[in-house]
C-alpha cells in the first residue's frame, strides 16, 4: 500500500453552530448518542488502512484533545498514531490563514513523514469513504491532486466550491462559493461540489504551498487559491464520491455526506440515524465505529404495563446510549446520549439530548438540542411554546430550541 499521511483540518471556529461550539471546536460537539464529529472522519482512515494522522487544531481545541487521547490511542511500535497539532506560529507570528496555510504552516511535519501522498480532509462532516478507493484514483489517473466531490442541488451549491470536469474526469473549473453555480453536463437543476478532501502527491503539495505563501494576496486557501491556479497546468482529477463503496452499507446509504455547518443541518442530520432504515447507519459491523469508551452500564427501562401510577419507561425509533434510565419516562424519534435520566411521566420527542440530561417528573421536551449536564425541572416544557422558549433559550428559525450549556433552567 502506498504511503499516507493524513492530515485533518479540525480549527474552525463553527460560529453557525453556536451555542453548541460556545466553549468547543465543532469536531468536537457531540453526535448521535456517544459519538463525536472528529469520530467519522478518523474511521474513514483507519477502516481503510491509513493509521499515521495528524489533526490540526486551533480554536477551543480542549475537549477536542481529551476525546482524541483518550479514545484514539494507536500502536506506535507500529508507526500508527493519530497526533493532536495545535496551531503553533511555527513560521510567522498569525494564526492559519487559511486552509493551505494551516498545512503550509506545518509542512515540517510533512518532510518528517516522508510520505508518497498526502491527504488533507475536513474533521467536521459526517460521512463514511473508504479512502483508499479515492487513493486508488489517484494513482490510476496519475493524478498530481485529487478532490473529492458529491452532486447537490444547484441551490444549494452557492456553499460550496463547484466544480467541473471533462469525460475523463479530469478538473476543467472551479469556483469557490459561486452565486450562479454551474449545472453538471446532463444533470440540470445539479452541481458537483467540493467535499473539501483532497490528495496530493506530497513533494507537490509542498511545492504549491511554498509557492503559494509567497503571494501577497493570496487567501492561502485550498479552494480559493491553490486549485483555482494548479488545474489549468497540472493532472488535477475529481473523485465522484457516488462511486465509494463501503462494505455493508445497503444502496439508499451509499453517497451519504452531511456538512453540518448549521443547527439545522446538525439536528437533521441527527434525526437521519433515528430513522427505522437509517440512511446513516451506526450498526454495520463491516464498518465499525469507534470512539471513547464511556464504561457505563447498559441502558434501563423501569415501570411498565402493570404501574399502578401508569408509568412506563419505553423508547421507540429512539437511540439510547448506555448508562441511560427511563425510569417511567418516554422517549419518540429522539437521541439519548450517555448518561440520561428521563423521569416519570416525562416525554421527550424529536430531540437531541447530550450527556448526562435529566429530564424531570411530568416534563416535555419537544424539537430540542440540550446540552450535556442540563437538568429539566419537573413539569417544564420545552419546546411547546416557542414564544416563551425564545425569552430563555436559543431558537432557530425553523423552532429548534437550544439549551445551551451551563445553563440554570428555574421551574
Amino acid at each position: 500500500m502506498e504511503n499516507l499521511l493524513a492530515m485533518i483540518l479540525a480549527g474552525g471556529q463553527g460560529s453557525r453552530l453556536q451555542p453548541l461550539t460556545n466553549d468547543r471546536a465543532k469536531p468536537a460537539v457531540h453526535f448521535a448518542g456517544k459519538y463525536r464529529v472528529i469520530d467519522f472522519v478518523l474511521n474513514n482512515f483507519v477502516n481503510s488502512g491509513f493509521y499515521q494522522v495528524k489533526i490540526l487544531t486551533q480554536f477551543k481545541s480542549d475537549s477536542l484533545n481529551r476525546h482524541v487521547s483518550q479514545a484514539w490511542d494507536l500502536n506506535r511500535n507500529l508507526d500508527q498514531y493519530v497526533d493532536m497539532v495545535p496551531a503553533q506560529m511555527r513560521i510567522g507570528n498569525s494564526w492559519y490563514m487559511g486552509t493551505a496555510d494551516a498545512i503550509y504552516q506545518n509542512v515540517n511535519l510533512i518532510r518528517d513523514v516522508r510520505p508518497d501522498h498526502v491527504a488533507i480532509f475536513g474533521g467536521d462532516h459526517i460521512y463514511k469513504m473508504a479512502v483508499n478507493q479515492m487513493l486508488q484514483f489517484h494513482i490510476n489517473k496519475g493524478a498530481l491532486a485529487t478532490i473529492s466531490a458529491i452532486p447537490v442541488p444547484q441551490d444549494e451549491a452557492r456553499s460550496f466550491g463547484v466544480v467541473e470536469v471533462d469525460e475523463n474526469g479530469r478538473m476543467i473549473g472551479f469556483e469557490e462559493k459561486p452565486s450562479h453555480p454551474k449545472p453538471m453536463p446532463g444533470r440540470p437543476g445539479w452541481s458537483l461540489a467540493s467535499m473539501g478532501n483532497y490528495i496530493f502527491n506530497s513533494k507537490f503539495l509542498v511545492r504549491e504551498l511554498l509557492s503559494d505563501s509567497k503571494i501577497a494576496n493570496s487567501h492561502h486557501d485550498f479552494g480559493r487559491d491553490i486549485l483555482p491556479s494548479i488545474y489549468n497546468h497540472h493532472p488535477v482529477y475529481v473523485y465522484d464520491f457516488n462511486e465509494n463503496r463501503i462494505k455493508g452499507e445497503n444502496e439508499a446509504s451509499q453517497g451519504y455526506w452531511k456538512d453540518i455547518g448549521t443547527l439545522e443541518a446538525f439536528f437533521e442530520a441527527n434525526m437521519d440515524c433515528c430513522a427505522v432504515s437509517p440512511i446513516f447507519n451506526l450498526y454495520n459491523s463491516k464498518w465499525p465505529l469507534r470512539t471513547v469508551n464511556w464504561n457505563l452500564p447498559p441502558a434501563k427501562f423501569v415501570f411498565g404495563e402493570n404501574d399502578p401510577e401508569g408509568r412506563k419507561g419505553a423508547s421507540y425509533d429512539s437511540i439510547v446510549c448506555e448508562g441511560c434510565i427511563l425510569s417511567g419516562g418516554r422517549t419518540s424519534h429522539s437521541i439519548l446520549s450517555p448518561g440520561c435520566q428521563i423521569h416519570s411521566h416525562a416525554l421527550v420527542t424529536d430531540s437531541i439530548l447530550f450527556p448526562n440530561v435529566d429530564v424531570g417528573r411530568g416534563a416535555r421536551v419537544h424539537r430540542a438540542i440540550v446540552e450535556k449536564g442540563i437538568k429539566i425541572p419537573a413539569g417544564f416544557q420545552v419546546g411547546v411554546n416557542l414564544e416563551k422558549d425564545r425569552e430563555r433559550f436559543h431558537v432557530t428559525d425553523t423552532g429548534i430550541v437550544v439549551i445551551a450549556k451551563d445553563t440554570v433552567i428555574e421551574a
